[in-house]
């Protein structure tokens, strides 16, 4: 940097202040901001005050009081409390190291020694891996060492130490903020976090923080996953009161050792453990299910069920009942209602049937008579037709007409009188058949 003065010797040896001992560490995190603070004694308040680097000549001059800034330094000058603070922004990690504040005066300036210490902002190589289940619980752990028994413990989001605490969810001066519970046990060295009513959204990265009155927080990370309740098996029941009813679990080989649950509520989070004894009892438990069995239904028993064999509610790991119990009274009179009803309703089906019965039979009869009507019909049209034909053919045929004349002659020589016995006979034996049959017709 240019300045129009010479601030430092070539050779800048430090002479500490009378008010300062020895080097102070300063601490900042990569990408964020440090102050670095530089107490001087009364009577230098209207002298220049500067920060320097490496061996502090001229040309390691980072920022002074007249500049105010430059670049990634800004200095303030408090001269009330005849103290300069020097910022320095985005930090990286080769900002790390030794840094002098200095004041200008007569012959050799006076320097204090600071040292800086940048570390990335991330935490950390090992990183705690926790499971919850959407609407339930989860407890998390945060260790730490005896020398922090009293130091202040915080929970932030995220996975920046650098604003941690400014960002804190919950601390252990404020243990309960809305679902955040914060508990701490200085004789195991641990404090836990309790989150309820777990969403989707609180899936991430987190912080468990423990404060230190110099140097670096101490920080241990957590990841949690919050798993949604995807795949429910529910599964309806229904009972008799007075009477047994089974509820049928799945316990996965890898389950044997866990206990076996049955509760319950409306909400998984929130239901009644139904302990094995009195009318609950534990039945059939292999490597695919376990059985409970409630004997003696009551009206109170129905309602939502869980059962499950793991302790943190897995996802898939549970099944849920709905179980109705009816009572034995609204069961019989039921069916007596309907019993009743049948035979009530039994004469006057009958009656149905015959009136049906009744018709089918007069309509198939009248379907018969028509049938012959229409055949008699039809022989009479036929026979009217031939006798109106023959007649026809009589009268037109001249030698027909001369045997009538013959005939009718033969009867009065014979004196048979019309109508006798022995009418047919005279004519069969005095005429040819055709000639009959053509009388006939006539």
């Amino acid at each position: 940097m240019k300045t129009t003065t010479p601030l430092v010797s070539e050779e800048l040896t430090a002479a500490p202040l009378s008010s300062a001992a020895g080097s102070i560490r300063v601490f900042g995190y990569e990408g964020g901001d440090v102050n670095v603070s530089c107490p001087y004694d009364w009577g230098f308040e209207g002298h220049q005050k500067y920060l320097c680097n490496d061996g502090c000549r001229y040309a390691d001059v980072l920022i002074t009081t007249s500049q105010g800034s430059s670049g990634k330094y800004s200095i303030h000058d408090d001269k009330t409390a005849r103290i300069f603070t020097v910022t320095i922004s985005d930090l990286r990690l080769d900002d790390a190291g030794k840094y002098w504040c200095g004041v200008t005066r007569i012959g050799r300036d006076i320097s204090i020694e600071r040292e800086l210490e940048v570390k990335p902002d991330r935490c950390c190589d090992t990183v705690n891996n926790i499971q919850g289940n959407e609407d339930g619980s989860v407890t998390i752990s945060c260790p730490y060492d005896s020398q922090s028994d009293n130091k202040l413990k915080f929970f932030c989001r995220g996975n920046r130490p650098s604003t941690c605490l400014q960002q804190a969810v919950i601390t252990s001066s404020n243990t309960q903020d809305g679902r955040f519970r914060l508990s701490d046990d200085r004789k195991s060295g641990i404090f836990t976090v309790t989150i309820s009513s777990l969403t989707l959204k609180d899936s991430g990265s987190y912080l468990c923080g423990v404060q230190r009155n110099s140097g670096f927080d101490v920080f241990s990370a957590v990841d949690l996953e919050v798993k949604e309740w995807c795949c429910v098996e529910s599964k309806n029941l229904s009972g008799i009161a007075g009477r047994a009813v089974t509820f049928q679990c799945p316990y996965p080989p890898h389950h044997r050792n866990n206990m076996t649950f049955l509760c319950k509520g409306a909400q998984r989070s929130d239901c009644t453990y139904m302990t094995y004894q009195g009318r609950f009892t534990l039945h059939n438990v292999n490597a695919a299910f376990f059985s409970v069995v409630i004997t003696k239904l009551e009206a109170e028993d129905s309602g939502t069920y869980w059962c499950r064999s793991d302790p943190e509610w897995i996802v898939g790991n549970y099944t849920q009942f709905h179980l109705t119990v009816e009572e034995v009274e609204q069961r019989g009179l039921s069916i007596i209602e309907a019993q009743y009803w049948l035979f009530a309703a039994l004469p006057v089906l009958l009656l149905i049937l015959i009136i049906i019965l009744v018709k089918v039979c007069r309509t198939k009869r009248r379907q018969l008579n028509e049938a012959a009507v229409d055949m008699n019909t039809s022989k009479l049209e036929a026979a009217d037709a031939q006798d109106v034909t023959s007649g026809e053919d009589i009268y037109k045929n001249d030698d027909v007409a001369a045997m009538f004349r013959q005939q009718k002659r033969t009867q009065q020589r014979t004196h048979v009188l019309p109508g006798t016995a022995d009418e047919d006979q005279v004519i069969y034996e005095n005429n040819p058949t055709e000639q009959i049959y053509c009388n006939h017709f006539i």
